[in-house]
């Protein structure tokens, strides 16, 4: 039974959600991925967000960008968590949708990351997953402390071979 909902307002959406879907593979989290428009197809959309919690779905990450209403109609809908996504736009590089998106009126939250930022809101769906997982906040702090391995690694390299050997490895 999936545990996340990954939507997301058009297929060109898809690059930067899919990193989503690669964190909750990591993890061993079950997820299922869709795209629905709450512009273009909003009987649908509300149908999948109203029946979101009765399928078994705990968290929605939600991608959108322009207008980018999906995630906060997803949170009107849906009472559990939603992490928004705001996706770059070539028109106003995407705050107009990280605007759309953090400014939810009082009652209705969306815990929203970086412009393009799908990595991190599978990483925010695990975290929130945890919180009731005791196995899966393991995997979260083995994660953690693999991010600080690589980053002492490319220290210990860089100290060693100097700056300019390090640049032309990149």
């Amino acid at each position: 039974m999936a545990k996340v909902g990954i939507v997301m307002g058009s297929d060109s959406d898809l690059e930067v959600m899919s990193k989503a879907a690669e964190i909750l593979e990591e993890f061993g989290i079950e997820y299922e991925m869709t795209v629905i428009s709450a512009h273009r197809m909003p009987d649908i959309f509300f149908d999948y967000a109203k029946s979101a919690e009765e399928k078994g779905i705990k968290v929605i990450i939600a991608g959108a960008g322009g207008a980018a209403h999906l995630p906060g109609m997803a949170a009107a809908i849906f009472q559990l968590p939603v992490v928004g996504v705001p996706i770059y736009t070539k028109s106003l590089g995407g705050v107009d949708s990280l605007y759309s998106i953090v400014q939810m009126p009082q009652g209705i939250p969306v815990a929203t990351v970086a412009i393009n930022g799908g990595a991190n809101a599978g990483l925010m769906a695990a975290k929130i997953l945890a919180v009731s997982d005791d196995a899966l906040l393991l995997k979260l702090k083995n994660y953690k402390e693999g991010l600080k391995d690589k980053v002492v690694a490319k220290k210990e390299k860089l100290e060693q071979i100097g700056y300019r050997d390090y640049l032309k490895q990149m």
